[in-house]
């Protein structure tokens, strides 16, 4: 399993469903169902929480307040600066599991002695953009949502890189692959975090595990014959890292060569030393 490295994040505990999280100074519980086992939260932090996530029996949940947190609070990761909010569905603003991706994404780019383009599709809050861009890439940042895409202009503001190389586009991510295709655009690496369940341009609900390979097919028109790279992350049950690790072996190794590699990514746990995982994530590299 690949260890996410941090300073300013810590996952201190984990008992009953639940995760007892340190981001910079504020401590938050959020719910996990992975989490089936109880530590007895003997960590007095348990009871020191500056906000908990409580799921609703209806669906969904809301924040529960007990210490004051701040509306916007930052932490740092290397020399990045990332802005966090208790927001919904239990999220923060950043997954930072996803901070061993920015790292290999990083290195592979500073490597290249060459300046790669590079695309990142469902880009979120910009984590992974930004890493791109200090480790000096063009990027491609495209999400659907305009509220995430500002939310990652504000991180590339508090992190200094704003004035470094990147196109920020609010837009469906499949009509965009399309249209780059058409314009025979290319990259020289792709990032790929589509969400477990989604909705097509026309309102149709589709589920991750239904569309990842077209997804993945719909961008190998758009990678250049001298890529690097192409890291495909999964949250869903069903896609296993040796099943996303097989799908791009068939689909990009066979026409690109290389080499393809898959595994868990997770975060380790302070009070019982065990790492915690979090996704899925299958690479593609030169």
């Amino acid at each position: 399993m690949r260890e996410a490295k941090w300073q300013d994040y810590e996952l201190i505990d984990t008992s009953d469903g639940e995760r007892l999280e340190r981001w910079g100074d504020v401590i938050l519980i959020r719910p996990d169902p992975q989490i089936i086992w109880s530590s007895g939260k003997m960590n007095p932090l348990w009871q020191q929480a500056n906000a908990r996530y409580v799921r609703s029996s209806s669906g969904g949940g809301a924040w529960e307040t007990y210490r004051e947190t701040p509306e916007v609070w930052k932490i740092k990761w290397h020399d990045l600066t990332f802005k966090l909010r208790t927001m919904g569905f239990k999220h923060t603003g950043i997954f930072p599991e996803q901070a061993v991706n920015w790292e290999y994404a990083a290195q592979k780019i500073a490597k290249a002695g060459r300046q790669l383009k590079i695309l990142n599709l469902f880009g979120y809050t910009g984590a992974a953009t930004l890493a791109c861009m200090k480790a000096g890439a063009a990027v491609t940042h495209v999400d659907a949502s305009k509220g995430m895409v500002q939310f990652a202009k504000e991180n590339a503001e508090a992190s200094g890189t704003a004035d470094l190389s990147v196109r920020w586009l609010v837009d469906d991510c499949v009509k965009f692959v399309q249209r780059e295709n058409r314009r025979g655009n290319k990259y020289d690496g792709i990032i790929m975090d589509p969400p477990s369940y989604g909705r097509g341009p026309n309102g149709e609900v589709w589920k991750l595990e239904e569309q990842l390979s077209p997804l993945v097919e719909m961008c190998l028109p758009v990678l250049s014959e001298d890529a690097e790279f192409f890291i495909l992350n999964s949250y869903t049950t069903g896609l296993s890292a040796a099943v996303m690790e097989y799908l791009l072996g068939l689909m990009i190794k066979t026409g690109f060569g290389g080499q393809v590699s898959g595994d868990e990514i997770g975060l380790r746990v302070t009070e019982s030393d065990l790492i915690l995982p979090c996704g899925s994530t299958a690479i593609w590299e030169k």
